[in-house]
């Protein structure tokens, strides 16, 4: 969930008309127009860095009005260059309001779909699953995610049997706050996941003890969810400056600052940052651009944060 200050009209129309000079940030850092892409270990796709998540923000119910503010939030993230959109049955009317706004996006390229089964018994999630591939109005999702871990057994034998008929193209399995870690590194272990999701960002870094070499020893994408904690992220820095040595990895915004640490972890395929704010869209792709920080900037980073 995104909780950062609403941006002023002046600065997101200035934000709005740099395309013609390369993508630019809010305070006007030009950014090379190439965007990060990270490969999916299993096949060698290349996925962009920075994606979409839908909780909370896209639960826009069947508000004609609340829908149509989402457009230009799901507009920016094409242009920029987006392309996985997650979400889940859990994310009340995200699935149905995604299936609306999808084909009001004109030459938009295909996206990355994303959700999940969040359900118990194996018959009951394959209607789940069904169900969301009709309100997604799509023939058959990039990648389907067992939610939470829910009778993930169950679900992960009909999820390879589908894969198998090209049904899905990837099998997935998520977790969250940092919740069942070991369950979650037996799973990827001894079963063949295509993707893991788990938080990952400055306050939570449990992953890095287990399971990030868990994925990236077994070659499984990661998909960092939570990276702004929720926008508790932003509460911390709240009136605070940029570190200037932050424009070493091209980053111009604090929404930067937290995903380039994300998705600069090796064995991170793309972090997942949640918005109904246009301009906050916008700060956010600009992670996708420019350099990332190496393995001494990273530590610079997290003793900046751990300073706070």
């Amino acid at each position: 969930m995104d909780r950062r200050p609403a941006t002023g009209r002046r600065t997101f129309l200035a934000a709005l008309g740099v395309a013609a000079a390369g993508w630019a940030g809010r305070t006007g850092v030009a950014q090379p127009q190439v965007p990060i892409l990270r490969p999916i270990p299993a096949t060698g796709e290349r996925l962009p860095a920075i994606g979409l998540g839908t909780w909370i923000t896209f639960d826009a119910g069947t508000d004609p009005r609340r829908r149509d503010a989402l457009a230009p939030v799901l507009r920016a993230f094409f242009e920029r260059g987006g392309a996985l959109i997650d979400s889940s049955p859990m994310y009340g009317s995200a699935e149905e309001v995604i299936g609306a706004l999808l084909p009001r996006m004109p030459g938009r390229p295909a996206p990355f779909t994303a959700t999940k089964v969040w359900i118990v018994g194996r018959g009951a999630g394959i209607t789940q699953m069904e169900a969301s591939r009709r309100l997604w109005g799509v023939p058959r999702f990039d990648l389907m995610q067992i939610h939470n871990m829910v009778d993930w057994p169950a679900h992960l034998k009909t999820l390879l049997a589908w894969k198998a008929e090209g049904r899905v193209r990837y099998v997935g399995i998520t977790t969250s706050h940092g919740a069942r870690h070991a369950e979650m590194e037996r799973a990827i272990a001894s079963e063949p996941f295509d993707f893991v999701q788990f938080t990952y960002n400055f306050a939570d870094r449990s992953a890095e003890h287990r399971l990030l070499p868990a994925a990236a020893e077994r070659g499984i994408a990661v998909i960092a969810n939570r990276p702004f904690d929720g926008g508790h992220l932003f509460a911390r820095v709240r009136g605070r400056p940029l570190p200037a040595w932050a424009r070493e990895f091209d980053c111009a915004t604090w929404a930067a600052f937290f995903l380039k640490f994300a998705v600069s972890h090796p064995a991170v395929t793309c972090a997942i940052p949640a918005t109904s704010q246009t301009a906050h869209m916008l700060e956010n792709m600009g992670a996708l651009y420019g350099r990332l920080p190496d393995a001494a900037l990273r530590q610079r980073m997290i003793r900046t944060f751990e300073a706070l």
